[in-house]
């Protein structure tokens, strides 16, 4: 398996689909990345816990990271929120 991290973007489909994918993800890769920005990031939090409770055992949240970003220029500017969850499973 790859040493680098899967990747699965949030967004605004149902849940389960971003779900699946991140099971697809574990199967190319030990680490998957759930990255999410503005009103998505509910959605990533459920993403992860219905991973975790319902369909991979041993599924361990590795890093939490948060963070702003600004989108557009100018006077449309505005700052958006972000997160990326890093999972990983236990041994």
């Amino acid at each position: 398996m790859s040493e680098e991290a899967e990747t699965v973007y949030v967004g605004s489909k149902p849940i389960l689909t971003y779900v699946l994918a991140v099971i697809n993800a574990f199967q190319r890769a030990d680490k998957v990345k759930v990255l999410a920005r503005g009103r998505a990031i509910s959605s990533a939090v459920d993403v992860v816990e219905v991973a975790r409770r319902s369909f991979i055992e041993n599924l361990k949240i590795e890093n939490i990271e948060i963070g702003t970003e600004t989108v557009g220029e100018g006077d449309q500017a505005r700052n958006v929120s972000t997160i990326a969850i890093t999972l990983s499973k236990e041994k």
